[in-house]
């Protein structure tokens, strides 16, 4: 993808299909200021870099053997 692709501006709907969500959870997002965004006027635009960045901060890495057993020996 070129760099160009990440300026492009993104409307609700499309930004939701990008997450494979639905513009409810998007508009829900934008509301609590989780998910950065541009207002038009009334309209309201995501930068489709913007959306990339809302998935790469949710990543969850995932855990060795080990850490499962250290954080499971925490819990008891």
């Amino acid at each position: 993808m070129m760099a160009s692709d990440d300026n492009e501006m993104l409307t609700v709907a499309q930004a939701a299909a990008a997450m494979g969500m639905s513009p409810r959870y998007v508009r829900r997002l934008i509301a609590e200021r989780r998910i950065a965004f541009h207002r038009l006027g009334r309209s309201v635009r995501i930068a489709r870099a913007d959306v990339r960045a809302f998935i790469d901060d949710g990543r969850v890495e995932p855990m060795t053997a080990s850490e499962v057993w250290r954080y499971l020996r925490g819990v008891a």
